[in-house]
């Protein structure tokens, strides 16, 4: 299914990543309110952000680390908005997650709507839980499995857990693989690492927390 999406649905030289294509436009039958769309707009054959923004945790979760990053960037407006020619093209705001972006020419990746949108949610989830692999278990511990490409030296984070206290998460890249996490130390102790994932639990007593992450080979896991 992926390879599939890769091929028939993720533009990186249009910047999208269609909901479907074609669109609905000359068919036999009606499929329903999709084909009220101007062909190439929202559901019809454009970019519905909810949807694109799965294909890229697909893709981390698929170990896609140099995808899953090039395609986040294909979604977000900064990307869009780099020169008077593209902010021209994308005609909307460059700080807001754009709800659908149209996919079919002329108008292929113009912002539809804005400030309205669901996806702002996805793309904030998927950043920090499917790219720099932070997330939330059972509400007792920091599970940490990065997905960034090698070319990344590393990435810092101030979180807040739910227990209101600050933590500060400095992940390196020292080798240039981030395959998986090699090392980790929550307050200057040691963590153990499974499978090449590390798991901070939260500890019982207050305070800001230091956690910081060596990623490395898989095989040094």
């Amino acid at each position: 299914a992926m390879k599939s999406a890769t091929r028939h649905l993720v533009s990186e030289e249009e910047g999208l990543i269609r909901l479907l294509t074609p669109p609905f436009e000359h068919t036999p039958h009606d499929p329903g309110y999709i084909k009220g769309y101007v062909p190439g707009v929202r559901e019809n054959g454009g970019q519905y952000t909810h949807a694109a923004l799965w294909v890229v945790a697909a893709a981390a979760k698929l170990g896609w680390r140099d995808r899953a990053a090039r395609w986040l960037d294909l979604l977000n407006p900064v990307c869009h908005t780099a020169t008077a020619e593209d902010v021209a093209r994308y005609g909307a705001e460059p700080y807001v997650i754009a709800a659908d972006v149209y996919g079919k020419e002329p108008h292929v990746g113009r912002a539809g709507w804005t400030w309205y949108t669901g996806s702002a949610g996805w793309m904030v989830r998927v950043a920090l839980e499917s790219i720099l692999g932070l997330e939330l278990s059972a509400g007792r511990e920091l599970r940490v499995n990065p997905r960034i490409p090698d070319t990344w030296s590393g990435f810092e984070v101030e979180w807040t857990a739910p227990d209101e206290s600050r933590w500060r998460i400095v992940v390196r890249n020292p080798g240039g693989c981030a395959e998986a996490v090699v090392a980790a130390t929550l307050d200057g102790n040691s963590l153990p690492i499974e499978g090449g994932v590390c798991r901070a639990p939260f500890p019982t007593t207050p305070g800001p927390r230091s956690l910081e992450i060596t990623l490395g080979r898989g095989d040094d896991a």
